[in-house]
């Protein structure tokens, strides 16, 4: 079995996540090579999806180039809580009703009046939210609290999963749905679950370079416990020249959202603080991890206060000390971000 060094390893994950230099390619082409944007709404810099987009392609990238391959190209899709590549959808359409949980097609089974009647209006009024359809649900959804009264977001969300409908933009940050066959392409190939599968954990693998499982090649790296799967593209390129850089990354960025892996190749400890008590943070709200050439070496710790016109810097938090010239690079990264987010940078 072959064996990885971590620098190597380190390298592979850094390499398939596009972080080892910027790319010069669209955002369709980054997104379909990382597969997915996880969204979410938090915007302590700027929302998760542009953060992981900048890092990647620089001052050059604007969110309006996001919306446009959304909902002009169509050469991206919303599906879920991600945007993935339009080229996807059919996979995903393939794999995601044999995957939800029995609970839900149960409650869709039962509530077979109510999708009769959100797909007859939007059939018939074109585009909708979920405030704009009526809640007729025959069962109400079983909440923990979360999303209590929330039928008809919660329907929709399904009938994506299903393939009825799709998101077809925003209004605002509100998502706005349509039937599929108004979203989709006309010869969107949705293949066998099985097929579907094995495609979407090669192209998995790919993104990340190598995981715990998947279907790559067997590797043991040195200095982690167990073994891992190595994409056979990555494994051949693994001698190459290596260009590191600086990057600031998402919490929710691919290259660190697995917390254990990140411990295991990059000895990089990160918790997501946001919901803590303000007392009890150790690295603040939304610390961005910090990358520099093959490793992860701190936090930064900041906000964008538009009222104030300022992106401030709360903290800079080095995992060990920095030599001069790692501090240098931060800065300049700084002096980026801020003018990439149209603020001035304020230290604390």
């Amino acid at each position: 079995m072959v064996v990885l060094d971590r620098q190597q390893a380190r390298r592979i994950a850094v390499r398939a996540q596009l972080l080892d230099r910027r790319s010069h390619g669209s955002v369709a082409e980054v997104v379909d090579e990382l597969t997915l944007l996880q969204v979410d709404p938090t915007a302590a810099v700027a929302p998760s999806v542009d953060l992981v987009l900048w890092s990647r392609l620089g001052d050059d990238y604007e969110h309006s180039d996001l919306t446009f391959a959304l909902e002009t190209e169509r050469s991206l899709a919303e599906l879920s809580s991600y945007v993935r590549p339009m080229d996807d959808i059919g996979l995903h359409l393939a794999v995601a009703p044999r995957e939800l949980h029995p609970s839900v097609h149960d409650w869709l089974a039962a509530n077979q009046g109510f999708r009769a009647d959100v797909l007859a209006r939007i059939a018939a009024e074109g585009p909708q939210t979920a405030a704009d359809i009526p809640d007729s649900c025959e069962v109400r959804w079983a909440s923990s609290g979360w999303n209590n009264d929330k039928n008809v977001n919660r329907l929709l969300e399904v009938l994506t999963l299903m393939g009825d409908v799709a998101i077809s933009g925003r209004r605002g940050k509100v998502r706005v749905y349509d039937l599929s066959d108004r979203v989709y392409p006309a010869d969107l190939d949705v293949p066998s679950y099985d097929e579907a599968r094995a495609a979407l954990d090669r192209r998995e693998l790919a993104a990340l370079g190598l995981a715990r499982s998947g279907p790559g090649e067997l590797v043991t790296v040195d200095g982690c416990e167990g073994e891992w799967r190595v994409d056979p593209d990555a494994m051949a390129a693994v001698e190459a020249p290596f260009e590191g850089r600086i990057a600031f990354l998402s919490p929710f960025d691919r290259l660190v959202y697995d917390r254990e892996r990140a411990l295991d190749l990059f000895d990089f400890t990160y918790v997501l603080e946001m919901y803590k008590p303000a007392a009890a943070r150790r690295w603040g709200y939304f610390a961005l991890p910090i990358l520099v050439g093959d490793r992860l070496v701190g936090k930064l710790d900041a906000k964008a206060d538009r009222k104030s016109g300022v992106l401030r810097v709360n903290a800079v938090h080095e995992d060990l000390p920095w030599d001069p010239a790692t501090g240098d690079a931060v800065d300049a990264e700084l002096t980026a971000l801020a003018a990439w987010v149209g603020l001035d940078l304020a230290r604390a």
